[in-house]
């Protein structure tokens, strides 16, 4: 039977993690019959006793663990808690859960569900149908959180996935051990983002699931501070100009085949009388053979094909895509435009055709020819 932990990190939460560990054995964990299920403390000595609390409990729950270490931060826990529960616990999917009852632990079945349908990173949502933040928040709390989430979504351009700063998740292994090396770096509930960030761009799949999220009545708060919010936004936006920095490559690549296209095309009209459609396949050949190279050695570097046989497997493949292109969106506008319009106006559908084709150039470079190794 597949394992499935817990992970619930603690400090001074000896108010709520024995009612949380009670509902989770005696309510939630019999209503899940195809996990093994565990429970995975990770407190950070505590000073109030939360760890001697739940050494006490284990004796009467043989599923209940604990993870001690120096407190360091969300991250570090995290991190600490789930190697912990690989190495030790044989986990298969590992649960990221909040101790003072913010995150609903009944909807732990509906996660387990998404990871079973196939899913490798589950999101526990405030912001989508069915989910909620607490009502009795203050006003200022509403609109940094709602905003803060708004903003990361804009800038990341990925409008599917609403909450990217919660802490209420499930995560396979394998996106753990994928990513683990290059989380070390987010501190505070930077890790958050970052950990989810990472998996989007890895190519996981992501699934969400809503949830109502009630404010703790016990302990104190730990929501994150006005610094915290803005260190998190501005590993959002260097993570996005990152990004972008390959796209703004790509398109001084494909501005330099662009150049070699509309020369090509355009001697062949004006000075040998060609029509439009043919000439422009010539030049998009030429064109295509630079922006292989060009992309190879400079947009995707750290991709980059090196050997011969890869090189020219690849170079059929990066011609498949970029024919298809060429033909059926450049050129089919071309075609398209001198049916209706008149060929007076050719450059204009060649200039219109080339803007669809560079969407998909990008789209299909990205994820085939220099796809990233999962």
């Amino acid at each position: 039977m597949k394992k499935a932990v817990i992970i619930i990190p603690t400090y001074n939460e000896k108010g709520n993690i024995e009612r949380l560990i009670k509902i989770l054995e005696n309510e939630v964990f019999p209503k899940i019959k195809n996990y093994e299920m565990q429970i995975l403390i990770a407190d950070d000595n505590s000073p109030d006793g939360t760890g001697k609390l739940v050494k006490d409990l284990m004796k009467q729950y043989k599923n209940l663990y604990i993870n001690q270490g120096e407190k360091q931060g969300l991250g570090a826990a995290y991190i600490r808690a789930m190697t912990y529960s690989i190495e030790k616990l044989d986990a298969e999917v590992m649960f990221e859960m909040d101790a003072d009852f913010f995150h609903d632990p009944y909807r732990i079945p509906a996660f387990l569900k998404k990871i079973d349908a196939g899913y490798d990173f589950v999101v526990g949502t405030r912001y989508s149908e069915g989910g909620s933040i607490p009502k009795n928040w203050a006003f200022n709390r509403k609109f940094l959180s709602v905003l803060g989430n708004f903003i990361i979504r804009l800038v990341f351009t990925r409008p599917g996935i609403h909450d990217w700063t919660g802490g209420y998740r499930a995560i396979r292994k394998e996106v753990f051990l994928k990513e683990k090396d290059k989380l070390n770096v987010f501190k505070g509930y930077r890790f958050q983002v970052g950990f989810l960030h990472k998996a989007v761009q890895d190519g996981f799949k992501i699934a969400e699931v809503p949830f109502v999220a009630v404010d703790r009545t016990m302990g104190r708060s730990k929501m994150a501070r006005g610094d915290t919010i803005v260190d998190t936004l501005e590993y959002v936006f260097y993570a996005r100009f990152l990004e972008l920095e390959r796209f703004f490559k790509f398109l001084i690549v494909g501005g330099f085949g662009f150049i070699i296209n509309a020369l090509v095309l355009r001697i062949l009209v004006a000075v040998f009388h060609w029509d439009p459609s043919p000439a422009n396949l010539i030049g998009a050949a030429l064109a295509i053979f630079s922006n292989y190279n060009l992309n190879n050695i400079w947009t995707f570097a750290e991709h980059r094909i090196r050997t011969v046989s890869s090189y020219l497997y690849k170079m059929l493949q990066f011609y498949a895509t970029s024919a298809f292109g060429v033909i059926v969106i450049q050129t089919g506008v071309i075609f398209l435009g001198d049916h209706f319009f008149g060929k007076k106006f050719y450059f204009i559908y060649f200039l219109i055709g080339t803007a669809f084709l560079l969407v998909w150039n990008f789209i299909m470079y990205s994820l085939v020819i220099w796809k990233k190794p999962r």
